[in-house]
Formats: structure tokens, C-alpha cells, sequence
């Protein structure tokens, strides 16, 4: 997976997209750091990991300059997410989130908001880099009150 990220860095530098070479090679950049602080190189799953946190990272800073009124900025963020999204699982929408939150909640037998602790990570599991935790906590949430 890092090899074929450096590729495309590679290709987006020949190609001239410098906004793709720029987050690419800051991608590369934090997959490296990653693999110094663990001791060894990365597995995809580790690499994943890093991906998704980059996505998460750039969907704060949209809504952060959304509401600061900085939409030069926030085109800037939303380009750069749209090429690290690429690089990611394709995400599940609401209808599978919430038919993994219910199984979920039938075989927990959770009822109140107090058991959102047991079962939110179950969710989680069970969707594997696949869901939004934003959206599927929204949804337990909803479900749970």
C-alpha cells in the first residue's frame, strides 16, 4: 500500500498536480513517522490506521473553516481529503451503519444510554475501518435515548 502511495506521489509530480504531490508526500511523511514510532515497518492495516486518522484530521479542519468563513480554505482541505480518501476502504452508508448498530443492540440486550459504552465499540468492530464514527454514534444515540 505505501509503495503504491509513493507511486502515485511519483506520478502526480511528473503530471505537474502539485496540491496531490503536496498531500501525498505529507501522507508519506506520517506513514514514516509511524513506522519510527512502532520499531519496524508498517502492515496495512497500521497504514490504514494512518490513512483514516489523516482523513479525520482534514474533515476537522473543513468544519473548522466552515465555520470561520474561510472557504478558500476549506476547498483547500476538501481537495486534499478527496485524494487521502482515496486511499481508504469504501466507507459504509447510514442503512448498513444502523443495520450493524441494531444487531448490535439486540444481542447486547442494550436499552438505556448507559449501555452506549458496551456497544459502541462492538459497532465499531464489527464494521473495521468501514464506518464513520461520527455517523454511527449519531445513530446509537438515536436508538439508545
Amino acid at each position: 500500500m505505501l509503495d503504491q502511495i509513493q507511486n502515485d506521489m511519483k506520478t502526480a509530480l511528473k503530471n505537474g498536480e502539485k496540491v496531490k504531490a503536496n498531500t501525498l508526500r505529507l501522507l508519506i511523511s506520517k506513514l514514516k513517522n509511524k513506522a519510527i514510532e512502532v520499531g519496524s515497518s508498517l502492515d496495512d492495516k497500521q497504514i490504514l490506521q494512518v490513512i483514516q486518522k489523516t482523513a479525520k484530521q482534514h474533515k476537522e479542519s473543513i468544519k473548522m473553516y466552515k465555520d470561520g468563513n474561510r472557504e478558500d480554505l476549506v476547498t483547500q482541505e476538501q481537495a486534499e481529503l478527496d485524494i487521502v480518501e482515496k486511499y481508504l476502504p469504501s466507507m459504509m452508508d447510514e442503512n448498513e451503519v444502523t443495520a450493524i448498530v441494531k444487531s448490535i443492540i439486540k444481542e447486547t440486550g442494550a436499552t438505556t444510554m448507559a449501555d452506549f459504552g458496551k456497544v459502541m465499540p462492538q459497532v465499531m468492530k464489527k464494521g473495521a475501518g468501514k464506518i464513520d464514527g461520527s455517523m454511527a454514534q449519531a445513530i446509537l444515540k438515536s436508538k439508545l435515548s
